[in-house]
């Protein structure tokens, strides 16, 4: 049985953790909240590149004439965590990826956080480069950035497939994985932008090189599609993440309410035997004082 010292230190480290526990809970729903802005922010700018498509594809319909042809080399860009304490995160998204990757024979594979990328590897895929989570909403733009370059690269190495699987944040379940294609471009998308009813009465009209604003916009949609896959993964890591902090939190208090009772009747039990001692003491004097 633990001494009253050592009940004590256990209850003080107990009252530690739970302080801890309730500090990254709070930083987690702010996070959630922080990347959950950003993505209706890119709501909007989303609208604007597809506006700015519509313009440019009233002029410019050989862009978006012909058939997508089924494509042979796969690339695929993995959003995991470069931190713990989320749960199976990381597992759930590798296996969904590496599932859905299973025809692919000629595949290639980036990873978006350190973490995801050993999940990868554990289960025997071979991660052609990792790159690591941004801290913070400002920093996405630059892994986008980094990642498009990547893609480049891919594209004249004859890549003609670029899947993203991340995980999305979700009120009941916290989060869900999610495959999208982001190459190559569905022409029917640009079809239903260049063919919908402009809403104003003012038509657009631009001066440069259509071909030119037209891949300017269209690596604009890349970028957007790649953010808003980066913002969901960390919005879905925090939700996770906040879930084993309220589980942590709960176990915590469970084992101090423990220690709480256990340290009570403890020192119950010594005073009652203090007492008895005193009782003893003046008895075998006889009573008297």
């Amino acid at each position: 049985m633990k001494t009253l010292e050592a009940l004590q230190r256990d209850m003080d480290t107990a009252t530690d953790l739970q302080s801890i526990v309730r500090t990254m809970k709070v930083l987690a729903a702010v996070s959630i909240r922080q990347y959950e802005k950003a993505l209706a922010s890119l709501t909007d700018y989303n609208r604007t590149v597809e506006m700015g498509l519509q313009a440019v594809l009233r002029n410019h319909r050989s862009a978006a004439s012909g058939r997508v042809q089924t494509p042979r080399r796969t690339g695929a860009i993995v959003f995991g965590s470069d931190h713990g304490l989320c749960g199976r995160y990381n597992e759930s998204i590798a296996a969904f990826a590496i599932e859905a990757l299973e025809n692919a024979d000629d595949r290639r594979i980036l990873a978006v956080g350190s973490r995801i990328e050993a999940a990868l590897r554990a289960r025997g895929e071979d991660v052609e480069q990792l790159f690591f989570v941004p801290g913070s909403v400002t920093g996405i733009t630059s892994t986008v950035q980094n990642l498009l370059l990547r893609i480049d690269d891919w594209r004249q190495a004859g890549v003609e497939r670029v899947l993203l699987f991340n995980n999305v944040h979700e009120q009941k379940t916290a989060y869900r994985a999610q495959r999208r294609e982001l190459l190559p471009i569905d022409p029917s998308r640009f079809n239903s932008s260049r063919d919908r009813p402009w809403p104003s009465r003012s038509l657009p009209v631009f001066t440069m090189d259509s071909g030119e604003l037209l891949r300017a916009l269209i690596r604009q949609h890349l970028f957007i599609v790649l953010f808003s896959a980066c913002a969901e993964s960390l919005a879905g890591e925090h939700a996770s993440r906040l879930i084993s902090m309220q589980v942590a939190e709960k176990n915590i208090q469970q084992r101090l309410e423990t220690l709480t009772s256990t340290y009570r009747q403890q020192r119950q039990n010594q005073i009652t035997e203090e007492l008895l001692d005193v009782v003893s003491g003046f008895e075998a004097l006889g009573g008297e004082l």
